[in-house]
């Protein structure tokens, strides 16, 4: 494993549709692509202006990668970095903090102090 602590951004609507279960509801995005997209705290800042610049009511979801026992991937995608991709449900009993994430007057939203792992 490459990181303990991973991070997903989700859209208030996802986490509504999962309010009752005891996992995540995939986005359409990660439905698509067959599996959760992750980031790492130093890829998060620039997925987040990629894949969500401008959009309100998202979600960080932290995750402790130690949880996961056999789903968690690391692929090589953007520039050739490894990211870690979930190929299983992302159940709620891995997410350690769900934190609303504010966004200013661009679209960049503003994220809380993440955890960095020191074998990163």
């Amino acid at each position: 494993m490459k990181n303990r602590w991973v991070y997903h951004l989700s859209r208030k609507k996802d986490l509504d549709a999962s309010s009752k279960l005891n996992f995540y509801i995939p986005s359409a995005e990660d439905t698509n692509d067959g599996f959760v997209h992750f980031s790492t705290a130093k890829q998060l800042a620039i997925s987040a202006k990629k894949h969500r610049n401008g959009e309100k009511d998202i979600f960080l979801v932290e995750v402790d990668a130690n949880l996961i026992v056999d789903d968690l991937k690391w692929e090589p995608a953007r520039n050739g970095e490894y990211f870690p991709h979930l190929y299983g449900p992302f159940l709620k009993k891995y997410v350690t903090r769900l934190t609303a994430i504010p966004i200013d007057d661009s679209g960049t939203h503003l994220l809380p102090k993440l955890k960095d792992d020191p074998h990163e």
